[in-house]
């Protein structure tokens, strides 16, 4: 038998159910489809490299397994000298031409800390609008008042600055919602010139963008401008961490300041070797990005002939933007039902109105199956209203502005 909800809880989740209930089918709440049948595309993965099962990561962890027979188990704060994780740390600080490194739990966990340990409480914090949750949860950790900006505006950023002064600006490389791609050396300079901090997540382009796939900071040569790249090493590493590139002076400060890094339990040494290997696996894998980009853009073009709004996603994400969470629903359940599986994005994902269906590209997706998403697209367009979703009249609104002008 359940306990019996207190009013203060069964009230918190009635209103839950009553706000989400409306755009239900049969119960079933909106990120729940249908499931995958043979030869569905599946393309919910951010596995971007195809490097989840490679057999030399697999046998990297059973390797270490084997050989492991005094594991510890504590936080990381306890790690002195030489340590498998500290030499991991080190190798991607140089991969990505930074001094230092520290690993943490998980994406998550690097920014809510790094952001909660270098904040005061009169820091204003530059965030890009569609900023990942957990920078957002970062400011909010740090009991700090978040002074947005609009997505991938220099100018509005530069003059919150000049009204707020310097304080810290904080911007994902390669927005996770939409595949946008920010102007991140035009951010960087801005930030520069008028001292403040500047943080940037490169969880959705570290591994697939730069020389190496080591991102897209060093792939612009401003390791000296960017004093803190966060990443999620859950998407083109294909594991269960997170990680942040700085200077060796600003590592030692977080190690020992961040409460994730303080109050969690390091990775274990499987953990360690199976992204070690990853690490070498991405540094070749020179042709498995080439695929992911040539895919990419294949697709994004054929769904803009169609007359999907792709514009703005530029990396291997492309958001097909339905708006209303009940029009999402039917455009979810035409793609599956077609054998073709994205990804639901919704509040607090995305604004109440802009929930859509996140497409993830990978390298090993052949031209057959991008052929049959496309051929999908092209045939539900009447049954999901492709010519009324608010996503698609901006769109025409903006060609009929070029037009104009």
């Amino acid at each position: 038998m359940n306990a019996v909800e207190p009013r203060l809880l069964s009230a918190r989740v009635d209103d839950y159910y009553e706000k989400r209930g409306e755009t239900w089918q049969e119960g079933s709440h909106i990120m729940r489809g249908s499931k995958p049948g043979p030869g569905a595309v599946m393309m919910v993965s951010n596995d971007y490299l195809n490097l989840a099962n490679h057999p030399l990561i697999r046998q990297a962890q059973i390797d270490t397994l084997s050989a492991s027979d005094n594991t510890m188990v504590m936080s990381a704060v306890y790690l002195h000298g030489d340590s498998p994780q500290d030499d991991f740390e080190q190798r991607m600080a140089d991969w990505m031409a930074m001094e230092s490194s520290l690993i943490c739990q998980s994406g998550y966990a690097a920014n809510v800390g790094l952001i909660q340990a270098i904040a005061t409480e009169d820091t204003p914090v530059y965030i890009d609008m569609m900023a990942h949750a957990s920078l957002w949860q970062g400011i909010q950790a740090a009991g700090l008042a978040a002074k947005p900006f609009r997505h991938n505006s220099a100018s509005h950023l530069a003059s919150l600055i000049k009204r707020n002064g310097p304080g810290i600006v904080v911007i994902d490389s390669v927005y996770s919602t939409n595949g946008s791609v920010a102007p991140v050396a035009e951010i960087v300079d801005i930030a520069d010139k008028a001292g403040c901090v500047m943080i940037v997540d490169e969880s959705h382009s570290l591994g697939t963008h730069g020389w190496q796939g080591s991102g897209i900071v060093a792939g612009l040569g401003l390791q000296n401008k960017v004093h803190f790249v966060t990443a999620s090493l859950a998407k083109a590493f294909a594991g269960r961490a997170g990680l942040i590139a700085c200077s060796h002076r600003l590592r030692e400060f977080i190690k020992y300041h961040s409460f994730p890094a303080i109050f969690s339990s390091a990775l274990l040494p499987p953990d360690i070797a199976a992204l070690d290997q990853t690490l070498e696996l991405i540094k070749q894998a020179d042709a498995q990005r080439r695929r992911l980009f040539e895919n990419t853009e294949y697709l994004r073009q054929n769904l803009d002939k169609l007359g999907y709004n792709v514009s703005i996603s530029q990396a291997q994400i492309i958001a097909l933007e339905a708006g209303p969470e009940d029009r999402t629903i039917v455009l979810r359940d035409a793609l599956e039902a077609h054998g073709v599986f994205g990804s639901v994005f919704c509040a607090p994902a995305t604004a109440a109105n802009r929930s859509l269906i996140r497409l993830s590209l990978n390298s090993s997706l052949t031209r057959q199956e991008l052929d049959h998403v496309i051929k999908v697209c092209r045939d539900i367009r009447d049954e999901v209203d492709l010519a009324n979703w608010p996503s698609t009249r901006r769109a025409q609104r903006g060609v009929a502005e070029k037009v104009a002008a």
